[in-house]
């Protein structure tokens, strides 16, 4: 039987690139001598980076797409000889792209006019009714060439020499205290939000506590919650695999629904995390995979009466809502 040549495309951000993570291992499950390749843009390749289940990490991110640098990559492609093309976020220019790189079998998610004009195959989301989660919807397509998966857990894999650092690290940053708490302030607007200075509540909370060490998690750092006293700050200036040896050595991690907490719960970090029940941003269709986690919503009532309409306009403020003391509760409520 000849063998299965895999392309997994996700040129997305990082929380989409980590519920990536279990479709190579389904398939390796179903079809061991496999050859499976994620498509990445270079910024999120230290997500895949010693994932046993991948052959090749092939990166490009994007940005010139001009006709002769189109057919160099479409070239490039084909030297690979795929198979298979799974479109987990498909574009007409990715579309193209690999019906170009001469991969027979592609598949995508929709009923657009290129991916006719490609014979490309699709899996429809039917307007997300009933919801489910995106990981379950990306490996739909998996499903689609014969791939046999329940499992939806993400998962970043460390070297044994990463687990060793990431125990120095830990050690390191807990100084004698008993629990390391991350907190990640921003979301680069991808879903509702506290403002800074609810996190910086929170934070002045935590601090009260002896056995907790304080780790705010950010690469940039909103200006109010810079400089405080007993804090660290380790992930400025890191990259992204730095930052995950970082998330690796904490207890919990408290943020909105974003990248990093996808990055902690595919290290099987536990996570609390705040999210918003409308469809778009629903923990049904978002929350982490394959850790412990608290998710907090706000009450039906707020969100009937308090909406903006636009989920990334919401900060969660106001009666009914979610408080920095309603948080610090279901994080010691765990402990």
């Amino acid at each position: 039987m000849k063998q299965k040549r895999i392309l997994i495309v996700r040129p997305d951000r990082i929380g989409d690139v980590v519920l990536s993570t279990p479709i190579p291992r389904e398939i390796k499950k179903t079809f061991p001598d496999a050859f499976v390749a994620v498509y990445l843009r270079n910024y999120t390749k230290d997500i895949y980076l010693n994932n046993p289940f991948v052959d090749e990490i092939i990166t490009n991110d994007f940005e010139d797409k001009s006709l002769s640098t189109f057919l160099k990559r479409a070239e490039e492609l084909r030297k690979y000889k795929f198979t298979h093309a799974l479109m987990l976020l498909p574009t007409e220019y990715m579309n193209y792209l690999l019906f170009f790189a001469g991969i027979p079998v592609r598949v995508g998610v929709g009923h657009k006019l290129y991916q006719f004009l490609t014979f490309t195959k699709f899996v429809d989301r039917k307007k997300y009714i009933p919801l489910r989660h995106e990981a379950n919807y990306c490996m739909d397509l998996a499903r689609k060439i014969g791939v046999n998966a329940e499992d939806l857990s993400s998962e970043i894999y460390l070297t044994n020499s990463e687990k060793e650092n990431v125990k120095s690290i830990r050690e390191g940053l807990l100084y004698g205290k008993k629990y390391l708490i991350g907190v990640h302030s921003t979301s680069g607007n991808s879903a509702p939000n506290w403002k800074a200075s609810e996190y910086l509540k929170l934070i002045n909370k935590l601090l009260l506590n002896n056995e907790i060490r304080v780790v705010v998690t950010d690469n940039n750092i909103p200006n109010e919650l810079q400089n405080i006293s007993d804090v660290v700050y380790p992930n400025v200036n890191k990259n992204l695999r730095g930052s995950i040896l970082n998330f690796a050595a904490l207890d919990y991690l408290i943020s909105a629904s974003t990248g990093p907490m996808h990055i902690a719960a595919a290290l099987k970090v536990k996570t609390v995390s705040m999210f918003c029940p409308l469809t778009a941003c629903s923990p049904k269709l978002w929350e982490p995979m394959g850790n412990k986690s608290e998710i907090i919503l706000p009450s039906e009532n707020y969100c009937q009466t308090k909406c903006p309409g636009d989920p990334k306009k919401c900060m969660f403020e106001g009666e009914g809502g979610i408080s920095s003391q309603l948080v610090l509760k279901k994080l010691l409520d765990k402990f």
